[in-house]
């Protein structure tokens, strides 16, 4: 059992990175509000971020900066997951920008934010 708790101490950020994604993934899928559903996938790129930062850190290594004249690629973390979250931050303030707008246009024309409404709405506009 000692040993079951020293693994859960030693992966607890990749722990709470998933536990995370979950509970973003169901905020995403079990409400019907939009900006629910915006919230719930916000937190799941959060997740991701965290989890690739953790498996990009390595105890006791520093950022790849060259000092000192040390050039061993053993004293430095890998420097592409970093790289991977600051793109991926970008790109998810984009996105849920995109989204709230998006999400304003329809509550001016549908006076809802819920999806299924909305949904209704449009194929009402159809026939």
């Amino acid at each position: 059992m000692e040993n079951f708790w020293q693994v859960m101490n030693q992966h607890l950020d990749e722990i709470v990175a998933v536990i995370l994604f979950g509970v973003g993934f169901t905020t995403l899928l079990l409400h019907r509000n939009l900006i629910k559903k915006i919230l719930g996938l916000n937190i799941m790129d959060t997740a991701v971020y965290l989890f690739l930062a953790s498996l990009g850190y390595v105890e006791g290594r520093t950022a790849p900066i060259l000092t000192d004249g040390i050039t061993s690629a053993e004293k430095y973390i890998n420097p592409v997951p970093s790289g991977l979250v600051l793109t991926g931050i970008v790109v998810s303030v984009s996105v849920s920008a995109l989204m709230l707008a998006l999400t304003i246009r329809l509550y001016r024309r549908y006076h809802t934010l819920d999806f299924d409404q909305i949904t209704l709405m449009m194929k009402g506009e159809d026939d």
